[in-house]
């Protein structure tokens, strides 16, 4: 980092989004400087915990199957957001994600073929072969080889502007502070799940039980001090990617191996041993985003998956092993549930299953009847010895506030104010798009397509 430099692009952020934006304004002809808030063996944001990119393809291609158009794309948004999210914006990252994957490629990124591992979603998603810290290897490994400087432990403490537009930043970086300058910002620092008490301002004390699933780094900093200055925000700070996760998982990045993915195979009870929701909505990848919110509006923000031996072998299995009893009765024991309310719960369960043909792989016709809240569908009766179960906590993996953007990725300011070398990408911004709700693979597009976009709207303007 030189302090004598002015860089043509100053990327704030270490994960997908600012490395997408990276390379892309140094293909183009910028000098770039990516400052990474947390250490080397951190890098990458919550991009190192994914494991796919949600694409558009109209035919079979390379490692994604049949077909997923716009509109599908579009209409499976639209049902996760219910309304909420900038169509002209969505629509252009959907167009977008067609294209994304020979850049990917040739910039580090390797793909799984369809039909192995864990591609259940071939047909929507393309898999990283190694998941997001191998992507996020190659993207860093791309980034060196082409002269981008990235410095590591490196945390902006101020955005300084001058005359309506950015100036430089302040750095504190090995105990040190700096001022890097540049011609252009690209914004691109997360959300701040890691900030509690930013929670609790949205959340209340809830927010005390709230496991943080993503990177530890995303502190909202780059965001307040964007709000500071103006931007234009979206979203509520209370709408976020939540998950419900183990409840043994640590305070700070668990990742995806927490995710306890069983839900929509049995029951989940509160700490009252009672249902609070329909587990067989639909399809587990879109629905596993509201089971978070789901449980932080439960007493003491905790709930319980129940399953039985029918549904061991039928999900991914999360890092914690099951709590297993030999009956209900033991199970709630082990849980510290009402064993009474437990078993009457089962059992009204049980009772309002009607026979159907089970298949996980469709919307298949196992249901309840007269149940409230219903199981719309893979609903089979609890009943199989032995018996198993999941705590569960909300787990949030990054949150939607962030700032407007327009479709150059520029930052939007109050009042129209115009200032014409801000950029944004990533969770920052995805905010214009996930209103509420998740789509599995959709932060990775969003990032991915925003980021290029950033650098190339950076690097162009740096030039003019």
């Amino acid at each position: 980092m030189d302090p004598n430099q002015l860089y043509d692009v100053l990327i704030v952020g270490g994960g997908n989004a600012a490395l997408c934006a990276a390379i892309t304004a140094r293909q183009a002809g910028a000098s770039v400087i990516v400052l990474e808030a947390a250490p080397k063996h951190f890098r990458g944001g919550n991009s190192r915990h994914t494991r796919n990119f949600r694409c558009m393809h109209d035919a079979p291609a390379d490692v994604l199957t049949d077909s997923y158009g716009e509109n599908e794309y579009w209409e499976d948004l639209l049902k996760v957001t219910a309304g909420h999210t900038d169509e002209k914006l969505a629509r252009m990252v959907i167009r977008q994600t067609s294209e994304c994957r020979p850049w990917m490629r040739a910039h580090g990124a390797r793909f799984q073929p369809s039909l192995g591992g864990t591609l259940h979603l071939s047909r929507t998603n393309a898999f990283f072969l190694g998941g997001g810290k191998a992507l996020l290897n190659g993207y860093y490994r791309a980034a060196e080889r082409m002269g981008i400087e990235i410095e590591y432990n490196a945390e902006v403490n101020e955005l300084n502007f001058r005359d309506g537009r950015f100036h430089s930043a302040v750095v504190v970086r090995k105990g040190f502070t700096e001022v890097v300058r540049a011609k252009t910002l690209v914004a691109a620092a997360g959300g701040f799940q890691a900030n509690i008490e930013w929670l609790r301002s949205a959340w209340g004390e809830a927010a005390n039980n709230f496991l943080i699933r993503g990177t530890p780094y995303d502190n909202g900093h780059i965001l307040r001090l964007l709000m500071n200055q103006g931007a234009r925000t979206v979203s509520d700070p209370t709408q976020c990617h939540c998950v419900a996760i183990d409840a043994r998982a640590p305070r700070f990045d668990g990742g995806i191996i927490t995710r306890v993915d069983c839900v929509s195979l049995g029951i989940t009870v509160n700490q009252h041993a009672q249902r609070f929701y329909d587990e067989g909505e639909d399809f587990w990848p879109k629905r596993y985003a509201i089971w978070g919110r789901l449980v932080a509006q439960q007493p003491g923000q905790i709930a319980y998956t129940i399953i039985d031996s029918q549904a061991m072998g039928g999900f991914m299995p999360p890092v914690f092993p099951p709590i297993q009893a030999r009956s209900l009765r033991e199970l709630a024991d082990a849980l510290k549930l009402d064993p009474q309310a437990l078993e009457r719960t089962v059992a009204e369960y049980n009772a309002a299953v009607r026979p159907g043909k089970f298949d996980h792989a469709i919307l298949d016709n196992c249901s309840t009847e007269d149940l409230q809240p219903a199981k719309s569908h893979w609903a089979l009766r609890i009943e199989r010895p032995p018996y198993y179960a999941y705590p569960l906590r909300p787990g949030i993996t990054f949150t939607y506030l962030g700032v407007a953007v327009n479709e150059r990725a520029e930052v939007c300011f109050e009042e129209n104010r115009k200032l014409d070398n801000v950029f944004a990408a990533g969770e920052i911004m995805a905010g214009n798009i996930l209103g509420k709700g998740y789509l599995a693979g959709l932060g990775m597009a969003i990032g991915t397509v925003f980021g290029r976009i950033a650098g190339e709207e950076a690097a162009r303007r740096a030039h003019a």
